[in-house]
């Protein structure tokens, strides 16, 4: 039974929430302490309502509070058996182990380990991952959606595409152009690496594909050879894929299921993160606030940290110089409002959101032609002060970083995680697990002679470090201490209980969705680099 301790702390922040009501959608606004007066909403990444009135059309009022009846006590259960938090922790586990790490060329990347837990129902994040067949490279992809999972879809489909089309040849390209035109099989762009509950947008395929098509004509055209760098192609992809998003969505469209989710798509938006591993060349790509570190051991055996990328949000001050460079000095005071872009946005760079990128004119133009977009649950709002738009951009910041023996793994994840742990701490979990996971394995050669007193006692060190409830995959451990976590940094099973039991109404107040990735790289193969090549 969860101590009374966790479930007051639970219960008595509950208390301290209030509900806004809008179209049958509950969305909580917490204030847990109120002399910080801090607000945060379910789908706390977009619409943020100031207090007071405001609106869709700016008339919104702000419904009487009311208490959530699903936190009076009597209904509030938080008993999970250790065996059931297992279960929902692992449920998301994928894990990819590279076949060729002995041949002489090595993969860089040895396996890597991903998981997901979700806050919002259904779960706004998304992730991708694939081995490039037309060029060389791992892509590995951390996706976070807001207003809804739909644009966070869209790119975790599209996005790596995207790249792989920009990094290939002119000849490769010209003949998928030609195998189009004899209406011949295209050949494979990605082997991509998917857990089996990955869904993707069927009815949306064919749609996609004469996207990507046009934007490899596009590059034919160009008639650039021998091509883009690596960076280039990955800023060229993140801003073709951003205004196909919105010129999919202002296209006339016959087909009404393929209309509504364009719709979907523009009007929700998504935080994208990158990874490209070729060899010892690795290019981080991030638009937003999903976070990529690499962990590093150090040659005194310490462990260090090394960031790949910021978090482009209203705390990071190129994000505002950024901004108040390519705004009237007018709105100078306006482009943040409590944090947010333009009082809205946490993120100051997102795929989709075409309320922030689109002029007023043409967002009724679109709007007024559609179907009903309350039942599509999009979300439009324009904010007070929008005067020159776009305010918002998809363009990423790419960061390049020559591998090291010494570079050992690379975490990227959604803000769930980073809000809840340290770069330093995650890398601590990290570099810890695989201590432990190092004392499972099984001695093959013991200093002789071996008796059975020795092997006893290794037999007792190994039970009393609870190897047989290690989680195997890192990116669970992970998610286990980001919302189980004491203030001893000691996983509380009480508190991880009610966290996983919190009703849908509460969860979203105290952890957002988590989405994480980590990558193992093959430190033999990046030393051979450097020897054979000195």
């Amino acid at each position: 039974m969860m101590s009374r301790t966790v479930s007051s702390w639970i219960l008595g922040s509950a208390r301290n929430s209030f509900v806004l009501q809008r179209r049958g959608r509950l969305y909580s606004i917490c204030v847990p302490n109120r002399h910080k007066i801090k607000w945060k909403l379910v789908f706390s990444k977009t619409l943020l309502y100031p207090a007071g009135t405001c609106s869709l059309d700016n008339t919104f009022s702000l419904r009487k509070a009311f208490r959530h009846t699903s936190t009076e006590e009597e209904e509030f259960s938080f008993q999970l058996s250790p065996s059931q938090i297992n279960d929902i922790l692992r449920a998301g586990e994928l894990s990819h182990k590279i076949l060729d790490s002995s041949c002489k060329s090595a993969n860089s990347v040895l396996k890597f380990e991903s998981n997901q837990l979700a806050s919002n129902t259904p779960i706004e994040d998304r992730r991708s991952a694939a081995t490039c067949l037309q060029t060389r490279g791992m892509m590995f992809g951390v996706f976070d959606g807001h207003a809804g999972s739909a644009c966070a879809q869209a790119v975790s489909e599209r996005l790596l595409h995207y790249i792989a089309v920009s990094l290939m040849s002119r000849q490769t390209l010209e003949e998928m152009e030609l195998a189009v035109e004899c209406m011949k099989p295209v050949i494979p762009i990605l082997q991509l690496h998917k857990h089996p509950n990955d869904v993707a947008y069927r009815e949306m395929t064919s749609q996609y594909f004469e996207s990507l098509r046009v934007y490899w004509q596009h590059l034919l055209d160009l008639d650039i050879e021998p091509g883009f760098s690596l960076e280039e192609a990955m800023i060229s992809a993140f801003k073709r894929l951003d205004s196909d998003i919105s010129l999919e969505v202002q296209a006339p469209q016959e087909n009404e299921l393929v209309r509504n989710t364009a719709l979907q798509v523009a009007f929700s938006g998504a935080t994208a993160c990158v990874a490209h591993i070729d060899g010892v060349h690795l290019h981080v790509a991030n638009a937003g606030d999903c976070r990529a570190i690499l962990g590093v051991h150090e040659e005194d055996g310490t462990w260090s940290t090394l960031p790949l990328t910021r978090d482009h949000n209203a705390y990071d001050e190129s994000e505002i110089r950024r901004l108040k460079r390519e705004h009237p000095r007018s709105e100078e005071k306006t482009l943040f409002v409590n944090d947010r872009l333009l009082g809205i946005l946490m993120p100051s760079r997102a795929f989709g959101d075409v309320q922030l990128k689109w002029s007023k004119e043409l967002q009724h133009s679109v709007l007024e032609n559609s179907c009903d977009v309350g039942a599509l649950n999009i979300y439009h709002y324009v904010p007070p002060n929008y005067h020159t738009p776009p305010y918002l951009t998809a363009e990423p910041e790419v960061t390049y970083h020559k591998l090291r023996g010494k570079d050992k793994f690379l975490i990227i994840a959604s803000d769930g995680l980073w809000e809840m742990l340290s770069n330093e701490e995650v890398v601590k979990l990290v570099a810890g697990h695989l201590t432990e996971l190092n004392v499972q394995k099984p001695q093959l050669a013991f200093e002789k002679p071996v008796n059975l007193g020795y092997l006893h006692n290794l037999l007792l060190q190994r039970k009393n470090r609870g190897i047989t409830s290690l989680d195997q995959n890192i990116a669970t451990h992970l998610i286990r201490h980001a919302i189980g976590n004491n203030e001893y940094g000691e996983v509380d099973q009480e508190k991880l209980a009610a966290m996983l039991t919190l009703p849908e109404d509460l969860a979203r107040m105290y952890r957002d969705d988590i989405t994480i990735t980590v990558v193992y790289f093959n430190s033999e193969a990046i030393e051979n680099y450097y020897r054979n090549n000195e």
